[in-house]
């Protein structure tokens, strides 16, 4: 019994680090300090929230770096950044153990209200003729019919868009499944070992 919690901790964790690694690049985020990817709150039109992406190259080539949102409504304002949402930020001629840290203040601006709006990262590891590239949800919120305090309704762009739902959260890959499947066999061959 304590063979198999040991397995399922370490198949949880590997799924963690492996969601955001390649043989390519490392990449690491955060929603108001915490770990992406956070769900299981929500936001009020107006209210700011930090997003810290850290991105960390392990070949020589070009990274491009992009903060998204999936749904076809954009439901948040760049307040401070290095891009807006679906712009890229080009970082040609790289080395091998480059690192940076991006950072954006995002509120939501009521285009989108009463339903979740993801906010994903999507980063492309290029090289001459193969790239790889990493993309997962940093945070998903449901947004409220609600004003923040302090804010304003000019502060927002798309308060008079109401919307009936919400968009879906999941990553549009699963790169990890793999490593499930091969420590999924390891614990059956252990399993099977151990009763010969």
């Amino acid at each position: 019994m304590k063979l198999v919690l040991f397995v399922i901790v370490l198949l949880l964790s590997i799924q963690n680090s492996f969601a955001a690694e390649n043989e390519y690049g490392i990449v690491n985020a955060w929603f108001n300090e915490k770990n992406a990817t956070v769900e299981g709150f929500s936001m009020k039109i107006g209210e700011s929230a930090e997003i810290k992406v850290e991105v960390t190259s392990k070949i020589d080539g070009n990274v491009y770096v992009e903060l998204n949102e999936p749904g076809i409504t954009k439901s948040y304002n760049v307040v401070n950044g290095p891009s807006k949402f679906d712009e890229s930020i080009d970082n040609l001629k790289i080395e091998s153990g480059w690192s940076k840290t991006f950072t954006w203040i995002v509120a939501p601006n009521g285009a989108w209200k009463n339903g979740n709006a993801p906010i994903n990262i999507f980063v492309e590891f290029s090289k001459i003729k193969t790239d790889k590239k990493i993309q997962f949800t940093i945070a998903n919120p449901y947004i409220l019919d609600e004003q923040y305090p302090g804010s304003t309704p000019a502060q927002t762009t798309g308060a008079a868009q109401p919307s009936p739902t919400g968009t879906s959260s999941k990553p549009q890959q699963s790169p990890f499944m793999g490593t499930v499947g091969v420590i999924a066999a390891m614990l059956c061959v252990l399993l099977w070992m151990r009763r010969t």
